[in-house]
């Protein structure tokens, strides 16, 4: 066993989480507030997509505080009240799994939205509406919250060598089915994005070459706020995909040691790029906000002139 290599990635590890975390999490909470701030404004909340991205920013508050608050506490600080309570164990656990679902599928549905009001076909545009809006995101959170309730069921505290007590799910059949469920989640979401991403950008151009006025004149279907909309979306999509491979390397990492001997350096190591990628996953839900500042002159303008209407 190499004692120097398990002594430097357990330093990196904790003051990744010790003094990287709270960085996270405060640019975190500034990010979605502004983005908050910008998308509840009368004008956007007329939009359906900026429906998703208010209930998007809003899950992204609470999951910075069940999924990232703990691991900083407890890695960086020593810090684990969760270890020792099982029904807070549990409830912690459940409520980390049900938003780290729910803030990407916020994604999927605006994604879905944007294809919808880019598309030529006038019946199809008028699917992209408040009323379904509202309806898709309360189903959203209703749907996840019930189908992993079974989380807070097999969830339980287990005693490691390496770790002491960790707050996690029943180990064996039932951990192998998590981490399965949770590779193909990290798999198909981006992959749901990069799909829908594309078919907006197809849709965008083919709205360009249509001609539909009697003069013969272009006219471009989509609205100039949609477009706006559009272009923040592929940022998010972006940002989303870029750190969520992280995440989906990690776990086939994880499945295939699974099939091999794991000394007690294996598993270190193992836990510690597994830390790694936990880090990583939840950067797309912490810094949005400061890409759409430095890629979009609608969200620039418009958060100056709420930032100038608070101080005059």
């Amino acid at each position: 066993m190499d004692y120097n290599l398990i002594s430097t990635l357990l330093s990196i590890q904790q003051n990744l989480f010790k003094i990287g975390g709270p960085i996270l999490m405060f640019l975190g909470v500034v990010s979605n507030l502004l983005s908050l701030t910008v998308f509840i404004q009368k004008h956007f909340r007329k939009n359906p997509c900026s429906i998703y991205f208010v209930a998007f920013n809003i899950s992204n508050l609470i999951l910075i505080y069940v999924s990232l608050l703990p691991p900083v506490l407890e890695i960086g600080y020593n810090v684990n009240h969760t270890a020792f309570n099982l029904a807070l164990c549990r409830l912690r656990l459940y409520v980390a799994f049900v938003f780290n679902c729910l803030c990407p599928s916020y994604l999927i549905l605006a994604s879905i939205d944007r294809v919808i009001i880019s598309s030529v076909n006038a019946n199809v545009r008028k699917y992209s509406t408040q009323r379904h809006a509202y309806i898709l995101s309360i189903s959203n959170a209703v749907s996840w919250s019930v189908s992993l309730i079974h989380v807070a069921i097999f969830s339980t505290i287990i005693e490691l060598s390496s770790v002491g007590f960790l707050c996690y799910v029943q180990p064996g059949a039932y951990t192998i089915a998590v981490t399965i469920g949770s590779l193909v989640k990290e798999i198909t979401t981006p992959m749901a994005m990069f799909i829908f991403g594309l078919w907006t950008i197809k849709n965008v151009r083919r709205t360009r070459q249509a001609v539909i006025s009697p003069s013969g004149r272009y006219t471009c279907i989509i609205h100039a706020r949609d477009r706006q909309l559009i272009s923040i979306l592929l940022t998010d999509i972006v940002i989303y995909i870029l750190f969520s491979l992280v995440m989906a390397i990690s776990l086939i990492y994880k499945q295939f040691k699974h099939y091999g001997n794991e000394t007690s350096q294996d598993t270190i190591v193992e836990t510690f790029f597994g830390n790694v990628a936990m880090y990583s996953a939840h950067i797309p839900f912490c810094i949005t906000s400061y890409a759409h500042l430095l890629l979009s002159k609608t969200f620039r303008n418009e958060l100056k002139s709420i930032v100038l209407h608070m101080f005059t």
